[in-house]
């Protein structure tokens, strides 16, 4: 037949793919890309579909319970009555008082706790009171303020001019910072004898006072609860007197470390000898006088 013989039969199609036809309407896509297109067209309507009401409305929800949640913060700490001072309490003195420290720190009862400037009450306890060091102010929740003093410790005494048995306590930074009537015991007097001496003319009394503090705290435990007088009579002539009549030429404030290890070696091997010269750590001596 002529339909069999030139023609394309069915079955002879199944088997080859379409080709578009250069003349004439492009070829129908294929289902599974129609799919795909689909499926693409669908997400980029929902990024673009607003969001849903419930989400917004809790996301107002949470902000608004935060924003309470801060407000009753705040109120709680400057407004209420909960956090007020009620008490001051002080730890750490010695020579001060309790109400001496708290009278200097001035903390006003019933402020609110988080409003108190704690440098503030620092400073005026060490500006009131020069005994003191340093003070550590600290918030004791939910109504309480610490202050931890630590008071000056006395290194030498300076008998105040014109005022028999007063002295001035000197501390370990040459600092003077109290006077007293009843000599401490154990802490040296200064007596500063400056003759006419040319070093005295280039080292002021300040200077001079800093290094007889230098070199009272380098002494060696036991010579250092001996010495009752630091002579100072220029900066490289420094004396110390301790009990029982004895006496060490020092010299100047420097090699301290290396005078007191070869004072307490000559002090082992001399413990008969009243006098002591280490004023020359390398050539030292002793003599019973």
């Amino acid at each position: 037949m002529g339909g069999a013989a030139g023609g394309t039969t069915t079955a002879d199609t199944r088997g080859e793919t379409q080709r578009p036809d250069p003349g004439g309407a492009p070829a129908p896509a294929a289902p599974g890309r129609l799919k795909r297109l689909r499926l693409r067209a669908a997400g980029f309507a929902r990024r673009l579909r607003p969001r849903r009401p419930a989400r917004t409305g809790m996301l107002i929800l949470t902000l608004v319970a935060a924003a309470g949640v801060v407000g009753f913060g705040v109120w709680a700490l400057y407004a209420s009555t909960w956090l007020r001072v009620e008490r001051v309490t002080v730890d750490g003195t010695r020579e001060l008082t309790a109400d001496q420290v708290r009278s200097a720190a001035g903390v006003p009862m019933g402020e609110p706790l988080a409003a108190v400037d704690t440098d503030a009450v620092a400073s005026r306890v060490t500006e009131a009171l020069t005994r003191v060091r340093s003070v550590a102010v600290e918030r004791e929740w939910p109504h309480g303020i610490s202050l931890t003093v630590t008071e000056r410790t006395p290194e030498l005494l300076i008998p105040k001019p014109g005022e028999k048995g007063t002295f001035t306590e000197v501390d370990a930074e040459g600092v003077r910072y109290a006077e007293v009537r009843t000599r401490p015991r154990g802490v040296p007097l200064l007596t500063l004898d400056l003759a006419d001496h040319p070093n005295n003319q280039r080292f002021g009394r300040e200077r001079l006072r800093a290094e007889a503090v230098h070199i009272v705290t380098g002494l060696p435990e036991g010579v250092r609860e001996d010495t009752r007088v630091v002579r100072v009579r220029s900066y490289d002539s420094v004396t110390l007197e301790l009990t029982r009549g004895r006496t060490v030429v020092w010299g100047s404030g420097e090699s301290g470390r290396q005078k007191a290890e070869v004072l307490t070696a000559l002090m082992k091997a001399e413990p008969d000898a009243t006098h002591f010269d280490v004023s020359v750590p390398t050539a030292p001596a002793a003599a019973d006088e």
